[in-house]
């Protein structure tokens, strides 16, 4: 007698994934603007997914799970695509505050067409097995996912991710609105006519990132910082009205010398991250138009555990999309021609680059793909093709942004969707349904982008591009373009220089190859495009596990030690962030207990202290 068909596709299962897209995309707005990266949502996503079905709403599978996760994932894809685009064009002015129509419309087209273009690929890129594409975070969800099922290492798993959302949260609050903790200790000396600086933020989420992102990289962002901040910012001098504040002085050599040398290692960085894949790219195409002797599998399971949603669905909405993103460039460009060309342009870029990311994806995991590296190239053809159709000014600009930000989203919701289509297959998911779940989570996240990036800007101290939420991406792109059409004020000394010492950490990096550690560029680059105290807590957060890892050494955890404490944590400062943005903007203001300084410092680095000794205790005791 064949078993019942197991529940997947059910309304709490569709409203809870919703839920989720919402609150994983919010929060990653808030943690790309401020550190320039995101982190993937889909193991956090899973864990608290089957936490929810089996507790608050008493039941649950793994396949619902699996569905919830593949939703919230959504969100979390989409909101890197738009964080590192959109708010470039308030950067460069021509937006004054973000459009909200746009905006849900770039995101939500730009997001659907990452969907549309990765489902004919599922049967060239997953569904064959292939040695070479070991998709490990895709295998790492379906491990957490079957782990769940379990009730004691489920429960274990969800505790850790609520231990750190409640604890994030939590401080947080101290720090922003109760004023009970410094938001960062920092200082600045003059010596001679050069400024010294020296500090450090506390964030708990940006530990949590070192903690994700391990040792290697989380000390490759310190030694950026350490290469802008105190070797590069004193060399350059000050002039003495900078001298009278050194403090804001050292602020403002970086924010009008130092990134800018920071731009041209970023250029550098992505440039190099497509050539260091380029043996994938070209496998990629090879298997794509089954040139290399093998051709698109179809599933081993029942057809009815292996279907895709129909081409006629899939053809009717790629051509609303395209329509609607041609009707978008017309309205951003004003001119009927440009929005034809970058229409075209964008359709071939989001095409290749949604093929690049899926095989990337499989190779080293969604959180690794180099989607800078991808909007970076995608800026810099098309400004380079409109120059030599003669396009200039804020037209160029919004064109060439337009293009970037579609193609953005396009590849980031990509990547996810063959992550989690993976990890649909390997419990059993239907395809067709991921992919419905996919499609309904971009449409929900796509709707708070805009007022979560608003909210943040107006209610942030300095905006976005300020000092709490940097945007290095948004920053970089608004920098190239303004360099491409712009009034040509772009220090391009700078960017030469930044140029070639990151050609001289990529000589350094391939002599380290073999060696436990890599000098990777890009990291180091955004260590110099950031403020250095955001990568203080990153590289104690990369100690913390390392520490962890050393523990573990010999075994196979499904994850790495701490990192479901270190998701709840981030989601956690994120979330609040966005809350406190939204209490300020309703007249809601921080609180002010009066303390003296001295005491505010003190009581800062005893929570400094404390939250190291969290994280450690947390993670050693993580049964992962």
């Amino acid at each position: 007698m064949q078993a019942p068909a197991m529940s997947e596709l059910t309304p709490r299962t569709v409203l809870l994934g919703l839920v989720l897209s919402v609150v994983m995309g919010a929060a990653n707005v808030y943690l790309g603007l401020k550190v320039g990266m995101t982190v993937s949502a889909s193991i956090p996503a899973a864990v608290l997914a089957m936490l929810l079905l089996r507790i608050v709403m008493r039941g649950g599978t793994i396949l619902e799970a699996n569905q919830a996760q593949t939703a919230a994932s959504a969100g979390e894809s989409l909101a890197a695509g738009i964080i590192f685009t959109i708010p470039a064009l308030v950067l460069i002015g021509v937006w004054q505050r973000f459009d909200l129509v746009l905006t849900t419309l770039i995101a939500l087209s730009g997001g659907l067409l990452g969907v549309l273009l990765m489902i004919p690929l599922r049967r060239v890129f997953v569904v064959p097995p292939n040695p070479t594409l070991t998709f490990p975070e895709g295998v790492a969800c379906a491990a957490v996912l079957r782990a769940g099922q379990q009730t004691h290492a489920g429960a274990a798993d969800a505790r850790a991710v609520l231990h750190g959302a409640v604890f994030g949260f939590g401080c947080k609050l101290l720090i922003g609105f109760v004023g009970l903790l410094k938001g960062s200790l920092e200082g600045a000396v003059v010596l001679g006519h050069r400024i010294f600086y020296l500090g450090g933020d506390i964030s708990v989420a940006l530990l949590g990132v070192g903690m994700i992102v391990q040792l290697n990289i989380a000390l490759l962002i310190f030694l950026g910082g350490a290469l802008g901040w105190l070797v590069i910012l004193p060399l350059l001098g000050a002039s003495p009205p900078l001298l009278n504040n050194p403090l804001e002085g050292a602020y403002a050599i970086w924010s009008s010398q130092v990134r800018y040398i920071g731009v041209g290692a970023m250029v550098v960085g992505g440039l190099a991250a497509i050539v260091q894949v380029r043996h994938g790219l070209v496998q990629a195409v090879h298997v794509l138009f089954g040139t290399d002797g093998q051709t698109a599998q179809t599933d081993a399971a029942p057809a009815a555990t292996a279907r895709d949603l129909s081409f006629g669905t899939i053809i009717t909405l790629s051509l609303g999309c395209v329509a609607l993103i041609g009707g978008l460039y017309a309205v951003l460009t004003q001119q009927p021609g440009v929005s034809l060309l970058t229409t075209l342009i964008m359709l071939v870029m989001a095409f290749f680059f949604t093929a690049v990311a899926s095989y990337i994806v499989g190779l080293v995991g969604n959180s690794n793909s180099p989607v800078s590296g991808m909007t970076i190239t995608a800026v810099l053809c098309t400004g380079g093709l409109l120059l030599l159709f003669g396009f200039s000014g804020p037209t160029g600009m919004v064109a060439t942004l337009g293009v970037a930000a579609i193609v953005c989203c396009t590849a980031c919701t990509a990547g996810d969707v063959c992550n989690d289509l993976k990890t649909g297959q390997l419990v059993g998911a239907t395809p067709w349904r991921q992919q419905v779940m996919q499609i309904a989570g971009v449409a929900v996240a796509a709707l708070v982008m805009a007022p979560v990036l608003q909210l943040l800007h107006d209610h942030t101290p300095g905006g976005i591009g300020g000092k709490e939420l940097a945007a290095p991406q948004a920053q970089l792109f608004a920098s190239l373009v303004r360099g491409f059409f712009g009034d040509g004020q772009l220090p391009w000394s700078l960017v030469g220089l930044g140029a070639g010492l990151g050609v001289c950490i990529l000589l350094i990096d391939r002599l380290l190859r073999g060696t436990p550690f890599r000098a990777h560029l890009m990291p180091i680059a955004v260590g110099m495009y950031l403020p250095f105290g955001l990568s203080v807590p990153i590289l104690l957060g990369g100690i913390v596990a390392f520490l962890l890892s050393s523990r573990t050494a010999g075994q196979s955890p499904q994850v790495q030690p701490g990192v479901l404490l270190a998701s709840g944590a981030i989601a956690g400062e994120a979330l609040m962030g966005v809350g406190l943005a939204l209490l300020a903007s309703i007249g809601v203001a921080r609180l002010s207990l009066g303390l003296p300084d001295g005491l505010l410092t003190l009581l800062t680095l005893g929570a400094v202290v404390c939250t190291l000794v969290f994280f450690y205790r947390g993670g050693r005791e993580s049964k992962l």
